[in-house]
């Protein structure tokens, strides 16, 4: 069977994949399938996610559970404001060699060298242990001393802030922000999903959610979105779209130029792109559609598009910016 008819079958059971992974996940988490779907995208787009919302919405018990549906490799990181870089990337210790007595330095892994890393609280550290991060999130590789290793595929970041809470907080740079495929905000459950999750975790449960995909299954299908066709004017749209978030281009409307002090760079087009194909396979379309592009424009770019005293002002948000330039941004 050629490679490419093998990736046809693989995507054509993604729908079916997502179907199975929420159902495990939701014997832990009640609702919250908009947010999972999400999450999936980012991970089989081969993406990280900056996930906000307040305290107490199972943002940690959810990674945590899908790392287990997944057979992936979990570390959870607790940013706080003392965090070291090398809490996070590992050390060198000087050891001794038990036979002659000579010593060396010995390199102890840190915590990013798991699969799925929670970064919790993320913008509670500094820059310079934020930035401990960027290059495994870039290259997929940790640097210490004049050694470089590399880190085991998948390798998926989800860091989270807290919305309410700023005192004390270090805002994440806008490079590093960049380096985030999806900015996810998971907000409150209704009252018949609150209630459900009053009842299941003040008895006794035992339904546990299974493991149904390995961490082989997950690179198969990272690598079979590349074979996802896109047509000319689909990737013109979604070029078009990064490229009107900016100030001062030429086919940039007005209220862009007002409202807005920086744009999304050409890494939001390729994200654009990737997460559409992936949010098209879910539903079973083997070649995204400008519809999806537009279902996912908000969650990859909001975060990429910095506000203007003038929008505050205004009373708009990034995500209010976008949603008026989706409506001017024709077909």
């Amino acid at each position: 069977m050629r490679q490419s008819e093998n990736n046809l079958q693989i995507l054509d059971n993604l729908q079916n994949i997502k179907a199975e992974i929420t159902e495990e996940l939701h014997k832990k988490i009640i609702g919250q399938d908009k947010v999972i779907e999400q999450i999936m995208i980012a991970l089989f787009a081969n993406g990280h996610c900056l996930i906000e919302g307040v305290p107490g919405l199972a943002k940690t018990l959810m990674i945590s559970t899908l790392a287990k549906i997944l057979q992936l490799k979990f570390s959870r990181i607790q940013f706080t404001p003392d965090l070291m870089p090398s809490d996070i990337t590992g050390t060198e210790i000087l050891t001794e060699n038990k036979s002659d007595g000579s010593k060396y330095f010995q390199f102890i892994k840190g915590p990013i060298f798991a699969n799925l890393i929670l970064a919790d609280e993320v913008n509670r550290t500094p820059p310079k242990t934020q930035s401990a991060l960027l290059q495994a999130m870039q290259e997929f590789q940790v640097s210490v001393g004049n050694e470089t290793y590399s880190l085991e595929a998948p390798f998926l970041v989800l860091a989270t802030q807290n919305p309410i809470e700023q005192e004390g907080t270090y805002p994440l740079p806008e490079a590093q922000l960049d380096r985030f495929m999806l900015n996810i905000i998971i907000d409150y459950p209704n009252f018949e999903e609150e209630k459900e999750i009053v009842l299941n975790t003040t008895s006794k449960q035992e339904n546990e959610p299974n493991a149904i995909i390995t961490h082989e299954s997950i690179l198969d299908i990272q690598s079979a979105i590349y074979d996802i066709p896109v047509s000319e004017h689909v990737l013109a749209y979604a070029v078009r779209l990064a490229r009107a978030t900016r100030p001062n281009n030429p086919d940039t409307p007005d209220f862009i130029n007002r409202w807005v002090n920086w744009g999304a760079g050409p890494r939001a087009s390729q994200y654009l792109v990737q997460a559409a194909k992936i949010y098209g396979a879910m539903r079973g379309r083997l070649s995204p559609s400008i519809d999806d592009i537009r279902a996912i424009a908000d969650i990859v770019l909001r975060h990429r598009v910095l506000v203007s005293y003038a929008a505050e002002a205004d009373g708009y948000n990034s995500s209010k910016i976008l949603k008026r330039l989706l409506d001017e941004i024709i077909n």
